[in-house]
């Protein structure tokens, strides 16, 4: 894990480059303290700070040269054993043992076709010096970030907002519509769309090629999942192969040339990744990372942690309960990592978990991230499993899966009944225009937007509605927000966090098998249950609440150390309905918990705001 930055700009004489790439460097050195370094050629510059992981010789800093080609990186390709095996066999030769060195010589074995063999994460930059090309490519998920700003004659790249501001193109201007879907529905970009108007995000799974002397960047997706097809075999054949492919993604996490961790809350994900490590390594000393809290209400996981550390004793556990003192004090320091408004509390949580981590020396952590999105792990994909059954024309077994879960929930007749109409809202409509109804409707719209359409367009994939929806929950609606909040946190402490569950083979194959084999009766990810049988602790194996990274940020923060949020200046920030937006604070200042949520939301976003200097966003 690394912080990579550069730019291709022919208005800049050589010393005012070497200024502008040490500045962006700079404001990114929290992603690699071991080392860093630049490269100059002509209007070319790329610039590194290394996070050591793989190799830890100074033969493998970067930038890193490979012939005509010169490499930065971000992440790791974890199948790089492998592929170097190959191209040695091609007659390819190596001077270092770093999965870099692999990226370059399969880039200049295989060309751009080289990303569809890596398994991994990563966002790297390849200048070929002889062709006077730019070629970049982002991980399958978007793992690793890479933003970039282009005004048609420069080119400015980099791994965080941050690096960006400051440079000779970077435009304050906030995009409306991004800030419009952050407040009513808690997305932190969509496609290439960031909070800046002139920011953009290459998308997960692109590459992006751009000549020097044209200027102009041409992105093209090279991957995509494949859904609407189901495979054949037993469900016993379909569980074997998911552990193994399972067992096979933790065992290639697990490379590193320092000390590997874990981050364990003790719901089903991470005590999985654990779980194997220690099946992986038995008996090898390995450490865990947890965050609880005590109090009324508050979420304490703990009694399932021990489960996993009762049946594997090598744990180390390490545990972590921030105050409410410290929560005020790290609000700012935490909110300047993310790059973004926040639009829920548990980016503090998971703050204080890599805050800790690093204070124990560790570099590589794994994390749980991804099953829930393409596992069926949130109860509101129920939703779709019931429109599902009634497309099917068994009403009878679509109301019995409505009562049996929400029995098990403890709800009640009207919120059974509620449930069954919000299961018959998503039969009659696509996903594109149930997020559209939630974003104008689910909380009162705060934004002054009233002639924008809505701002994002969720296409229609081959299959099933619970296919269509884990599918977007993957690319555009969920994963995406977790994944930006997991790589700012762990690299605000210079960690690099893993998470073995995006092994694009993993999720290729789930996506193939029936709803049923995902989503069983009232058991969520039933595949990852069975399969680990035996391998998981079976409290946890079969538990059946869903509690999520919950915090007690929206209520007790938002009123204790972080009322001073709540404090807000609202002829500033023209975007918002005024009367709406302090009628909310008002009813929450009075309260009001009804949108707990969307207070929170307003209230990080207006702070940010003063604290980026939008005065008049």
């Amino acid at each position: 894990m690394c912080g990579i930055a550069g730019f291709i700009d022919h208005t800049l004489d050589r010393d005012a480059g070497r200024e502008v790439v040490g500045a962006m460097l700079e404001r990114i050195a929290h992603r690699g303290p071991d080392a860093r370094g630049t490269y100059h050629d002509e209007a070319v510059w790329l610039g590194h700070n290394r996070l050591s992981i793989i190799d830890l010789s100074e033969a493998a800093n970067q930038p890193f040269r490979y012939g005509d080609l010169m490499v930065i990186h971000n992440g790791e390709v974890y199948n790089y054993v492998e592929l170097r095996t190959e191209l040695e066999s091609a007659g390819l030769r190596f001077r270092t043992t770093s999965d870099t060195e692999v990226i370059a010589a399969a880039y200049s074995h295989w060309g751009a076709e080289c990303v569809n063999r890596f398994m991994g994460m990563w966002a790297f930059v390849i200048y070929d010096s002889k062709r006077r090309e730019l070629f970049i490519s982002r991980d399958r998920f978007g793992i690793k970030p890479f933003y970039y700003i282009s005004d048609g004659r420069r080119f400015y790249f980099g791994s965080e907002y941050k690096a960006l501001k400051g440079t000779p193109v970077f435009d304050s201007r906030l995009n409306e519509k991004q800030v419009a879907r952050g407040l009513q529905l808690g997305w932190v970009g969509y496609g290439d769309e960031t909070y800046y108007r002139c920011i953009r995000a290459l998308p997960a799974a692109s590459n992006l090629f751009l000549r020097v002397e044209d200027g102009r960047p041409e992105v093209r997706r090279y991957w995509d999942i494949k859904t609407g097809d189901q495979l054949d075999g037993t469900s016993e054949a379909h569980e074997e192969r998911f552990r193994g492919l399972f067992e096979t993604s933790v065992s290639m996490h697990l490379r590193s040339d320092v000390t590997v961790a874990s981050c364990l809350s003790g719901g089903l994900d991470s005590s999985a990744i654990v779980s194997m490590a220690q099946q992986l390594e038995p008996g090898r000393p390995y450490k865990s990372f947890s965050v609880y809290y005590e109090g009324k209400g508050d979420v304490d996981e703990r009694p399932y942690i021990r489960e996993v550390i009762n049946k594997y004793p090598s744990i180390v556990p390490h545990y972590i309960s921030p105050g409410d003192d410290e929560v005020g004090e790290a609000f700012h320091h935490a909110l300047h990592h993310a790059d973004v408004p926040c639009t829920g509390s548990s980016f503090i949580s998971q703050y204080f978990l890599m805050k800790g981590i690093a204070a124990e020396g560790i570099k590589v952590v794994l994390d749980g991230q991804g099953s829930d999105e393409y596992l069926g792990g949130y109860m509101h994909t129920y939703y779709r499993v019931v429109a599902d059954r009634l497309s099917g024309f068994s009403p009878g077994a679509a109301w019995s899966l409505t009562r049996d879960v929400n029995n098990q929930l403890g709800a009640g007749p009207g919120k059974r009944a509620l449930h069954f109409m919000k299961s018959i809202l998503s039969l009659l409509n696509d996903e594109q225009s149930l997020y559209a109804m939630e974003y104008r409707n689910y909380y009162p719209f705060l934004c002054n937007l009233t002639r924008m359409k809505t701002p994002f367009m969720l296409s229609h994939v081959p299959g099933s509605r619970t296919d269509n929806f884990l599918y977007h929950l993957v690319f555009n609606t969920s994963l995406p927000s977790l994944l930006h909040y997991e790589d700012r946190n762990s690299m605000a402490f210079s960690v690099e966090s893993r998470v073995p569950f995006l092994d694009h083979r993993l999720v290729e194959f789930v996506f193939q098998l029936a709803t049923d084999e995902k989503v069983r009766g009232t058991v969520t990810k039933h595949i990852l249950r069975k399969a680990l049988r035996g391998i998981l602790p079976e409290a946890v194996e079969k538990r059946k609440d869903k509690k999520g990274f919950v915090t007690p940020g929206e209520n007790k923060w938002l009123r204790g150390p972080l009322s001073h949020l709540l404090d807000i200046d609202f002829s500033g920030l023209g975007i918002l309905n005024r009367r709406k937006c302090e009628k909310l604070i008002r009813d929450y200042k009075a309260g009001d918990n009804s949108k707990a949520i969307l207070a929170w939301r307003l209230a990080v976003f207006a702070y940010w705001c003063k604290m980026d200097g939008h005065a008049n966003a």
